[in-house]
């Protein structure tokens, strides 16, 4: 894969990661950047689920844990 190709499959991801919803429980339909922080680190002791949800969710830890979150908000669908 040729770098320009690899910088486009991650900012699809970014901006997949800044317009994904929460789909269940108590923040249902909340975008995921918007999750609060605890509810993050619950789940960061707890174990992200499963799948590409548990890889957003994880990522979006990280991207908090750093205070990085303001650049997931220029890439949010209004």
């Amino acid at each position: 894969m040729e770098k320009q190709e690899t910088n486009d499959v991650q900012n699809q991801m970014l901006v997949e990661l800044a317009n994904a919803k929460m789909p269940f429980g108590k923040y249902q339909g909340w975008l995921l950047v918007s999750l609060p922080e605890p509810y993050l680190v619950w789940y960061h002791r707890k174990g992200f689920p499963a799948g590409k949800l548990g890889m957003q969710l994880a990522t979006l830890y990280e991207i908090k844990l750093n205070g990085l979150e303001y650049l997931l908000r220029p890439l949010t669908k209004k």
